[in-house]
């Protein structure tokens, strides 16, 4: 178990970005969780990344140290439509279940498809939160990606507390965009 001086180590980007009181409540980090995309820039939290970077489904690689355990995935943006008024908070970008550990979110079973960060005002966080399963268990979709809500889909399927999770923000990038003639 982490000491409570090692779990606010771990927990500071977190508090500062805000993830800890927008999405999750405090958690100890028990699972590693690496998050890369094409431009194979590992995500840590805070990272500050680019639209064109983030197109497609990143890497996702599980810890764990039970081959019997499985985990849930599930990335949000906690600001949308735009950080001064998030009333589509949390927008859900991707959902995967049963991921097996020390292996890859592509190994699980993709129940929301990856939608790309797309954000047209402010800087966005993009928060991906890592829970173990009880075991294999059907999830089902929301109906829509926009008000999910982590906290409560994690109390619904009886998920705990999070044993991982890694945020980075993005921005729209300068000259996209704009009228055409």
């Amino acid at each position: 178990m982490l000491s409570s001086m090692a779990r606010a180590r771990h927990q500071e980007p977190l508090v500062l970005g805000r993830v800890i009181g927008d999405v999750l409540t405090p958690f100890a980090k028990s699972v590693s969780l690496t998050m890369t995309f094409s431009n194979n820039k590992q995500v840590t939290s805070g990272s500050e990344l680019k639209p064109s970077h983030v197109v497609n489904r990143p890497r996702v690689e599980i810890g764990g140290d039970d081959l019997r355990n499985f985990y849930t995935l599930v990335m949000v943006d906690p600001d949308a439509p735009s950080p001064s008024d998030p009333n589509l908070r949390e927008y859900l970008h991707w959902l995967v279940t049963d991921i097996p550990a020390t292996t890859a979110a592509s190994f699980g079973q993709e129940i929301v498809s990856y939608e790309s960060p797309r954000p047209t005002m402010g800087i966005h966080r993009f928060v991906t939160v890592l829970y173990r399963q009880m075991g294999r268990q059907t999830v089902f979709a929301p109906g829509w990606r926009q008000n999910f809500n982590t906290r409560v889909f994690a109390e619904n399927y009886n998920l705990g507390s999070p044993v991982a999770a890694v945020y980075f923000t993005c921005q729209r990038e300068s000259g996209s965009g704009g009228r055409r003639i």
